[in-house]
């Protein structure tokens, strides 16, 4: 039997996108705790370049950040030419960008009688621009780079993709539509591409984390003013079995895992990292 060990990651070629977020960065510095070469890729210049100079600072590894946006082609195959004119190659692709948005919001849970009065605070009130961009993002910022990225995996047959699902990919949640049908489809894209990529040794995955804060969710868990939790903030935690938010640092294991060697005949899944809320129904 052989050792259990992340040593084949070592030197390895990684790209992540939304690699300046909460998720991104956590991420980029569990692999590079393994020697895992880095490509952080973000729309803000300036913070991704702070997040590639700490990981520099701290790791004995190579990190790069560069700036592009994940649903412009061009601006992605900008990044790409760096990225090979860098390093060559490209190994791993975590698409890790996505996010929601209060445009994309609905203010009230249901429409009941007294709602009528105030439709706007209902789907009804819903902007169709703030549903396309956050559609975008988290799908269309999911397959474009997946096209740009992953071209020269398959040239090589080898490579690893790893998406960035949701609890809400299995149960809606209330006032966030366009998210849930976003990363549904992330979930179905994952199975679609890694039939699609199985005969040239490329394996696609997903995680999928249950709650945990970002600044994309912040505003619907966190009161502003007490910054406690909110009506909603309680109910996930009564409804997560492990009773908590998760910690950023624990989804680096699933990650390590499935970029890995040691998952080398896993494809199509997707893994969830959620304290039991999926499990769990709720009696």
């Amino acid at each position: 039997m052989k050792k259990v060990s992340f040593d084949d990651l070592h030197n390895k070629v990684c790209v992540i996108t939304g690699g300046s977020g909460i998720l991104g960065s956590v991420i980029a510095r569990g692999l590079a705790g393994y020697g895992v070469k880095l490509v952080l890729i973000a729309r803000s210049q300036k913070k991704v370049k702070i997040i590639a100079e700490e990981i520099n600072k701290i790791y004995k590894t190579k990190c790069v950040g560069i700036s592009a946006d994940v649903v412009e082609k061009k601006s992605l195959e900008n990044a790409k030419k760096i990225i090979l004119d860098e390093f060559g190659r490209i190994d791993f692709l975590v698409n890790c960008a996505g996010g929601n948005s209060p445009d994309a919001t609905t203010k009230e849970e249901y429409i009941k009688d007294e709602s009528l009065n105030f439709i706007d605070n209902t789907f009804f009130g819903l902007d169709i621009e703030g549903i396309k961009n956050v559609f975008d993002l988290n799908f269309i910022g999911t397959i474009l780079p997946t096209m740009i990225f992953s071209k020269q995996m398959v040239e090589k047959r080898r490579g690893v993709i790893l998406n960035i699902s949701s609890m809400a990919a299995y149960h809606p949640l209330t006032k966030i539509p366009a998210y849930s049908a976003a990363k549904s489809s992330i979930n179905n894209f994952t199975e679609w591409l890694a039939v699609h990529f199985a005969k040239v040794n490329i394996r696609v995955n997903a995680i999928a984390p249950g709650f945990f804060l970002t600044n994309q969710n912040r505003f619907l868990l966190i009161d502003e003013k007490s910054n406690k939790l909110t009506e909603r903030g309680h109910k996930i935690i009564n409804n997560t079995p492990m009773g908590k938010f998760g910690e950023p640092d624990d989804l680096q294991g699933a990650v390590l895992y499935l970029l890995s060697d040691m998952s080398k005949f896993v494809t199509g899944t997707i893994l969830p990292i959620d304290g039991g809320f999926n499990a769990y129904s709720g009696v």
